[in-house]
């Protein structure tokens, strides 16, 4: 075969942003975009959302299956016993600058963890496993460490007493959660918890398909979500309803944005071409938490926006969009909407690296050249 003949296969294979190429046989997540639907391990997110713990959640991506009482107790357990950073840890994480990037401090803490893990040279799938029970634990706890330190203030020891979701809300905030703030916290971890082939999944698993450790992995798809393309699009949304303010100046804004060929952040899918499923249960706990705890202009704004949208462009909100201020209203700060994306997705990171180590192979896409052909090397002096 010619290169030639090879270039015009690739090319008509060729799409940007390998935009609908499939890149793994997975039976951890589904994403039906067409009838927005979302399914972790055969079970509708917004079931799960409603009815399950975030424990439960883990558990199930992790092993495939919805834990029964004796197994739940077990995993619980298992989660508050890692909560605690080792000691060197917490010594590197005290030396950070208080202006340090959240996401870069986070990528910075774990892999440094990544030192001081008993199993960290152990590639043996329970070790892998035991490793993601670590980082799912510490992973709130580097976040309350880090919001704690740049405050001023001490950071708390974890309460064996609270569930994860509410434990992280007490490290990052200072206050025992209510059941309301506790829930909500709970629901969005859980429909953060994996969504297929996205970007940073994606990151991970082709940092472990060379065999790179577990550790690498996860930092590898860390630094793919700080991207305002992926993970930031949440604080972008706080931020945007801050600047507008009040309701009356939401049509306003958002039409003055399309004038100007704006995004509007938290709109739009690659793979949904209708609504978010996500989407649909934060909206209803966004005017919930807003009416409790908040302020429900948050809400009312957000509403607003997405009438605004979606009759002008017919673009409909993703998961960021009403998480922003769910995530606003349950008193954390903007810059660390991110890395909570984080201490969430990071079940489906692990879920995924522990599939793609179990029938691995090295992922390696070809690129299509476009570049000149047939040049003669010439002497330095002969260069103009």
């Amino acid at each position: 075969m010619s290169s030639q003949v090879e270039k015009d296969i690739l090319i008509e294979q060729f799409k940007a942003g390998l935009e609908d190429i499939p890149a793994a046989v997975s039976d951890i997540c589904f994403v039906d975009g067409i009838n927005s639907l979302l399914v972790y391990r055969g079970y509708d997110v917004t079931e799960l959302a409603a009815k399950a713990t975030f424990e439960e959640v883990a558990y199930l991506l992790w092993f495939g299956k919805l834990p029964n009482k004796r197994e739940y107790e077990w995993f619980t357990r298992q989660l508050i016993q890692e909560r605690e950073l080792p000691a060197h840890v917490l010594a590197i994480v005290t030396m950070f600058p208080g202006k340090a990037n959240p996401m870069a401090a986070l990528r910075t803490a774990i892999s440094a963890m990544s030192m001081y893990d008993p199993d960290s040279s152990d590639q043996s799938s329970d070790a892998i496993m035991r490793k993601a029970i670590r980082l799912t634990a510490r992973i709130p706890t580097m976040i309350g460490v880090l919001e704690r330190l740049r405050t001023g203030q001490q950071p708390l020891a974890s309460r064996p007493d609270l569930g994860h979701a509410a434990n992280y809300l007490y490290m990052l905030t200072g206050r025992e959660p209510e059941e309301m703030q506790n829930r909500a916290m709970d629901l969005s971890l859980i429909l953060q918890a994996d969504h297929e082939l996205n970007a940073s999944t994606f990151a991970a698993r082709v940092t472990v398909s060379t065999l790179s450790d577990i550790y690498a992995g996860v930092v590898s798809a860390i630094g793919t979500l700080a991207g305002p393309l992926h993970g930031g699009a949440n604080e972008q949304v706080m931020r945007m309803l801050i600047e507008i303010d009040k309701l009356e100046n939401t049509e306003s804004y958002i039409k003055g944005l399309f004038a100007q060929k704006k995004r509007v952040m938290g709109f739009g899918h690659r793979v949904y071409k209708g609504a978010d499923p996500r989407a649909l249960v934060l909206k209803k706990w966004s005017q919930m938490l807003g009416e409790g705890y908040c302020n429900s202009k948050w809400w009312a704004m957000s509403e607003a926006i997405e009438e605004v949208v979606i009759k002008e462009k017919g673009i409909y909100p993703n998961v960021d969009f009403y998480n922003a201020s769910v995530l606003y209203c349950l008193g954390i700060p903007l810059d660390m909407f991110t890395p909570v994306f984080a201490s969430s997705r990071i079940v489906g990171w692990t879920a995924h690296i522990m599939e793609q180590f179990a029938d691995n192979r090295l992922i390696r896409p070809r690129a299509i050249y476009n570049g000149p052909e047939g040049l003669e090397y010439a002497p330095i002096d002969e260069r103009s």
